[in-house]
């Protein structure tokens, strides 16, 4: 059986993590997060990994989370689950990261983007945050990063009413940096990404800083949406969405 995480190191210093479960169309479990979590941290505590990859299979980025997977994962509270601890060391991460998105990018497979330095998308490329539709609320400090990049009144409507951003309207609000072919995305990520690694490192991680600006915020709207969204997944209106998705039965 093929490793849902597959990760390879080239010689240029570039890390290419693809999320490799297209029969879940990439949905992501527990051992699939600690895997990318794992591959965060081997990064920062490397020399020779500058800069890390985000790419899926062609035609599909991540579904989010697998659902039945994260229940199961989640049943002692969210701050135990391995999604939190991904999403941790997502802000924490100091290695740069670019994403190649190719397809849907459900949940966490539109926010992790907001953390990285770079996105590249595909024509066929569609952001999606539908927390607020399960019952939840917004992951991974997008509820703080997304009003910066897009302002909130866009924000409120992405989080709040779910809509879906194709490639052109994600690349027009600053969320994505360029559209290109599919088949050229994740060469295209991995070009940039080398470059990014060929730069002198301490005037990349100094302006990296800089241009990302206040860590202690985003890890504090980070630690305050894991509270929220932790009280959300023991109500009975969560309960409620998430075992109608789960059953593909719209809700009462």
């Amino acid at each position: 059986m093929t490793d849902p995480i597959t990760i390879s190191d080239g010689e240029n210093g570039v890390r290419l993590i693809v999320i490799d479960r297209p029969q879940k169309k990439n949905a992501l479990t527990g051992a699939m997060y600690d895997a990318m979590r794992g591959a965060l941290e081997e990064a920062d505590a490397s020399a020779a990994i500058r800069a890390v990859v985000f790419a899926g299979q062609p035609g599909v980025f991540s579904a989010g989370n697998d659902l039945a997977d994260f229940l199961g994962q989640a049943r002692n509270g969210f701050s135990d689950a391995p999604a939190l601890r991904f999403i941790r060391q997502l802000a924490r991460t100091d290695t740069p990261m670019v994403a190649a998105v190719d397809g849907i990018a459900v949940g966490i497979g539109a926010t992790l983007t907001l953390h990285c330095d770079l996105v590249y998308a595909s024509p066929v490329a569609r952001l999606r945050m539908p927390f607020v539709e399960l019952g939840l609320v917004p992951e991974a400090a997008s509820s703080y990063l997304l009003p910066l990049r897009v302002g909130r009144l866009k924000a409120t409507e992405l989080l709040l009413l779910s809509e879906t951003l194709d490639a052109d309207a994600a690349h027009a609000l600053g969320l994505v940096n360029a559209v290109m072919p599919a088949d050229m995305v994740v060469e295209h990520a991995l070009a940039q990404a080398a470059r990014l690694a060929a730069l002198p490192q301490g005037a990349l991680s100094a302006s990296r800083r800089l241009i990302r600006g206040d860590r202690e915020r985003v890890e504090a709207a980070l630690e305050a949406e894991a509270k929220a969204f932790d009280a959300q997944l023991q109500s009975p209106e969560s309960q409620q969405r998430l075992q109608a998705f789960l059953s593909r039965a719209k809700p009462a």
